[in-house]
């Protein structure tokens, strides 16, 4: 303070107008502004589900067939479907892996069998953006909120009703677009 009310004034404005700079600066590096347009339905509250981190490990058998590449880079652009269908297990559980980036999942539509139980392996891809995965669908036995790590981490449900149901990612940094806004969204769909 100079004890000049002017000169104080005028020091606290600059500040806060490098402060706004730098925070702008940040917003439009770290989140860009690739959109996806396409309508979602709501979705209901959530419940708790069990999320399981584990260690890297081997991928699941029904899995293998996926790209190992994958985890550097994702093969579709925002807005496209990349589709995984599961199939069963010698052990009845249904295995899909998945890998959620920069404003993606790969895949981001999954096919999974009603009645039958869903091992759902996750991780981030490499990258300083956090992400999630959120499913809320309570009326199909599919609600579950893992935050995406660099390590695998496995999500357990059996999906009870036939249906679409939404997969996002709900961080949303300040004022910018949401990753779901960005496109980081996709659905498990549950097929007789």
């Amino acid at each position: 303070m100079t004890g000049n009310p002017n000169e104080d004034a005028m020091k606290y404005a600059r500040s806060l107008m490098v402060a706004a700079a730098v925070l702008l600066l940040f917003g439009f590096k770290a989140f860009g502004q690739e959109t996806k347009q396409e309508a979602k339905p709501d979705t209901a509250a959530p419940a708790a589900q069990e999320v399981k981190p584990e260690a890297k490990q081997e991928p699941a058998p029904a899995a293998a067939a996926q790209p190992e590449a994958k985890e550097a880079t994702h093969d579709h652009a925002p807005g496209v479907e990349n589709r995984f269908v599961a199939t069963i297990g010698a052990d009845g559980v249904q295995h899909v892996e998945l890998i959620g980036g920069e404003y993606y999942f790969d895949p981001n539509y999954v096919v999974v069998k009603v009645n039958t139980p869903v091992e759902l392996k996750v991780k981030k891809a490499p990258g300083y953006v956090p992400h999630d995965i959120t499913v809320k669908a309570p009326e199909a036995g599919i609600v579950f909120q893992a935050d995406l790590d660099k390590d695998w981490q496995t999500i357990k449900f059996t999906p009870t009703k036939v249906g679409k149901y939404e997969m996002i990612c709900d961080k949303k940094l300040l004022w910018f677009k949401s990753h779901k806004d960005r496109g980081m969204d996709g659905f498990i769909e549950v097929v007789p």
